[in-house]
């Protein structure tokens, strides 16, 4: 019988994004991150190869700022061969008539 292999699943959100920023339910529209949410994704890179993480895969929803989050953090945990694959099914959700309305309305 196979030795069982440990896995670790590691799930990390999208940095700080321009409609963070604004307050506003931003949904499937495909804003970029802010200035904090390189920095964030950055850090969040360090801190994985400061935890000597190794992924085999990275998945991603198709909105701009998580993609642009998982490049960044790879790239900073000297990882960028890493496959990556896009789903819709990890985007997040839809607020319908909400979308770019401040949350405090």
């Amino acid at each position: 019988m196979a030795a069982r292999r440990h896995a670790t699943l590691v799930f990390s959100r999208h940095g700080e994004s321009e409609w963070n920023v604004a307050n506003k339910f931003t949904g499937w529209v495909d804003v970029d991150l802010s200035e904090k949410g390189v920095g964030e994704a950055k850090t969040a890179g360090e801190l994985v190869k400061e935890a000597g993480l190794k992924f085999d895969v990275c998945y991603s929803s198709y909105l701009k700022r998580a993609i642009k989050t998982c490049n960044l953090a790879l790239e900073a945990s000297d990882q960028l061969y890493v496959p990556t694959h896009k789903t819709w099914r990890l985007n997040e959700r839809m607020y319908g008539g909400l979308t770019g309305l401040d949350k405090k309305e």
